[in-house]
């Protein structure tokens, strides 16, 4: 069985608030792949490889420090740092597989709950085009179980469009028949940003794969090439540039306090 994993068709949207106004809206589908079930679906599934070539694959080099088959370890790592007991803990990873071979995840939102499904803790691991990544660890402390809010400061640089002191407001609705991701990002003035992802499940199959394969033909190209050209238009009205400050480590972490979790301070 791999009730766990799911495939979810929605859509991303972006809006700058300052200090040029710039939306974008998009239509994707990300995987929710429960780690104790990748073996199951490498087995399973013909479109599906793990740590292999396949029409759509997942790698465990491309996330946590990219160790084979340490990816479950890394994450339980954390989850100890945090102070957080992981024994029994289930791991859902929600992020875009490998199509053909090319993925850039943004960003990759790891939900850890228990052996009774409570929510235990969230990871936010987010990649810049420099090929950095920082994982942020929050636990979900008095988190109501049908959203998650909390709020972490920016430690890794992201975008040239945007400056290194802002602030994450996360509110997240976690899977079921549907998921969203929100992010606000915001700074000393104000709001500056916004983003999301909201999705609604389908089963993980053959199926499904096939549907999305011809649905969103080769979108992780896409997505890379639509960072570039939204890059351009953001150029071209104006918005200052603000140089790259390289990453102490390539891959970094950092436990984040709880400051708001499911709408209450904690």
């Amino acid at each position: 069985m791999t009730e766990g994993s799911a495939l979810y068709f929605g859509t991303v949207v972006h809006a700058r608030h300052r200090p040029k106004k710039h939306n974008l809206t998009y239509r994707v589908f990300s995987l929710l792949i429960d780690l104790d079930e990748l073996e199951v679906l490498d087995r399973r599934l013909r479109l599906f490889g793990y740590n292999r070539a396949a029409i759509y694959s997942f790698h465990d080099k491309d996330h946590g420090t990219g160790e084979r088959g340490g990816l479950r370890k890394w994450v339980e790592g954390h989850l100890a740092e945090a102070g957080i007991d992981h024994r029994d803990v289930t791991i859902r990873v929600l992020c875009y597989p490998r199509i053909l071979g090319y993925v850039f995840n943004p960003l990759t939102v790891y939900f850890c709950t228990d052996a009774k499904g409570n929510l235990l803790a969230l990871l936010y691991e987010v990649c810049n085009t420099f090929h950095e990544r920082h994982t942020y660890i929050i636990p979900a402390k008095a988190a109501h179980p049908d959203r998650v809010r909390h709020t972490c400061a920016k430690a890794m640089y992201v975008s040239p469009f945007v400056p290194m002191d802002c602030l994450y407001d996360f509110d997240i609705t976690p899977p079921g028949e549907r998921v969203k991701i929100a992010i606000s990002e915001r700074d000393a003035e104000g709001d500056l940003l916004f983003a999301s992802f909201a999705g609604r499940r389908s089963a993980l199959s053959d199926r499904t794969l096939g549907r999305a394969l011809f649905s969103y033909p080769l979108m992780t190209m896409k997505i890379m090439a639509g960072i570039h050209f939204e890059a351009v238009r953001l150029f071209l009205k104006g918005v200052p540039l603000h140089r790259h400050r390289p990453a102490e480590n390539r891959i970094a972490s950092s436990v984040e306090p709880v400051v708001v979790s499911g709408g209450s301070e904690t």
